[in-house]
């Protein structure tokens, strides 16, 4: 028989035990790693109204929810977690700066484009394979760093040698890919 998973109300009483402060008060919440892991995102998130980094990475979360409550939410980091699908981000479309997804199962993008002031997307390992999902990316206005390496779309084009440029002309605001900054050659030429 399998243990059960650990809830977000038990992870938030964890945190409170070893801070010493209210979780619903906590601007930094770290409750990734749990033993055993979490695997619902439930209602006890929406208590976090002061929240703006939240982390749930290495649990075995399934899919993104219960995000309503957290009205200053800038960062969510999910990595390492079962997460399939971005369905669910909806709730944070207008605060959330930083989404770190790297590590999951996520294969289609349907869902991203309702996060306006993301700047900072890490989702690497994960399962987009194809340009018709990866230009769901373009919908982003102030995307500026992107990390995509471990997704079938990048190893193909890493490997054919166009990925960088490929990126580049898809994303022209982009302005760091995989670490490492996009230099274009129109830069050069305004200066």
């Amino acid at each position: 028989m399998a243990s059960k998973g650990t809830t977000i109300k038990e992870a938030l009483s964890k945190w409170e035990e070893r801070k010493g402060e209210k979780a619903s008060g906590g601007v930094h919440l770290e409750l990734f790693g749990q033993y055993p892991p979490v695997e619902k995102m439930d209602a006890s998130l929406s208590t976090l109204s002061c929240c703006e980094k939240l982390s749930l990475s290495t649990n075995c979360i399934e899919k993104i929810a219960n995000l309503n409550g957290l009205k200053n939410l800038k960062t969510l980091s999910l990595g390492r977690n079962n997460i399939k699908s971005l369905t669910g981000l909806e709730a944070v479309g207008d605060t959330l700066e930083q989404l770190w997804i790297s590590y999951n199962y996520v294969e289609k993008l349907k869902g991203i484009n309702v996060l306006k002031k993301l700047k900072i997307l890490y989702m690497s390992n994960n399962l987009v394979k194809d340009w018709g999902e990866f230009n769901k990316l373009s919908e982003l206005p102030g995307l500026e760093q992107l990390v995509f390496t471990g997704n079938p779309l990048e190893e193909k084009h890493s490997a054919e040698g166009d990925w960088v440029l490929s990126v580049s002309k898809r994303l022209p605001k982009l302005k760091k890919l995989d670490g490492s900054p996009i230099i274009r050659d129109d830069d050069e030429e305004e200066g």
